[in-house]
């Protein structure tokens, strides 16, 4: 998700990764590529479990592992990531209100907001007004990580934290922008999804380096511990699991991407035009003509039969 409590100057290369840990608890490791003139914050909402607070989230901290989304790419010969430029959005003022708790992660400083009201009890510096989140409904009870970011550019390395989730059984992405406070229909995206759902390995084919048929995502050529560093994830990657990775590039609808674990993505119904398609107009004659002549054979039969003699003209 492009959000931020600061104008930038650039973002865009985006990386998710998540995972469920448990049944309640799932995971996301996010990263990008940015340039902001200030001090900035990037913002992600979550869909945390019923009466969340601020112990529903816990930061992990990855600053060890800066090689991470490149280690999950190397997973996945011959592929290569496009890029496009996005903005990021200004911050509406709030009101004096008391502080929440600051964690350091790495070479971040991370909060956790609660509701989209509390946003008001963070600095305004690194944060979006609870009316701008008001724009999108299903926001009303979602929590929210805050990491603050310095100014200049560069990649800072990955963004870590788990969380209490509301949905046993749909994966979470973040992938929502907001660009000046207002909210778009289609966006453009440049973000590179990644994933490990056991159903997903179970369901999908050999390796080919394009989407599996069964799950519209690519599978990686091994297991995920053949190229990641399983220790360095901190208990974020399975390294006995498969890499499932989804590109989305372009202009896309402005939503959030949810993977269910449970059901199969819908299969297109096959058609037989196309096969008909591939015969030239001169083969379509031929095949009419041999209908015709069977036809007129197996109807001339019953009268052979009866008469003892031969064909009819």
């Amino acid at each position: 998700m492009c959000c931020f409590a600061q104008p930038v100057l650039f973002v865009g290369n985006t990386q998710i990764f998540a995972r469920f840990l448990s049944e309640k608890k799932q995971a996301i490791v996010y990263e990008m590529q940015y340039e902001s003139a200030v001090d900035n914050a990037m913002i992600l909402p979550i869909p945390t479990a019923k009466g969340a607070d601020e112990k529903s989230v816990r930061f992990v901290d990855l600053s060890g592992y800066p090689s991470f989304f490149g280690d999950l790419s190397r997973a996945f010969p011959s592929l290569e990531p496009l890029s496009f430029t996005t903005r990021g959005i200004a911050a509406a003022p709030a009101g004096p209100a008391p502080k929440l708790e600051v964690h350091e992660v790495g070479s971040f400083i991370a909060s956790v907001v609660p509701q989209a009201e509390d946003f008001r009890r963070l600095d305004p510096q690194f944060s979006i007004s609870p009316e701008t989140w008001g724009k999108i409904p299903i926001y009303s009870d979602y929590s929210f990580v805050v990491f603050q970011i310095k100014s200049g550019a560069g990649r800072p390395h990955p963004m870590a934290f788990e969380f209490d989730s509301r949905h046993r059984d749909e994966l979470f992405f973040p992938t929502v922008h907001i660009h000046d406070g207002e909210v778009h229909e289609l966006e453009e995206f440049d973000h590179t999804l990644y994933c490990q759902l056991p159903e997903f390995d179970n369901r999908c084919g050999r390796y080919t380096a394009k989407p599996d048929e069964s799950t519209r995502w690519t599978r990686s050529q091994q297991i995920a511990g053949r190229t990641v560093q399983e220790r360095q994830t901190k208990g974020l990657v399975d390294g006995n699991l498969l890499l499932h990775r989804k590109n989305m590039i372009g202009n896309l609808a402005n939503q959030d991407v949810f993977v269910s674990r449970t059901k199969l993505p819908l299969q297109r119904k096959q058609s037989a035009w196309p096969f008909l398609r591939t015969f030239g107009g001169g083969s379509l004659a031929l095949l009419g003509a041999s209908w015709l002549i069977h036809r007129r054979l197996k109807l001339q039969r019953p009268m052979d039969s009866r008469n003892g003699s031969g064909p009819v003209n």
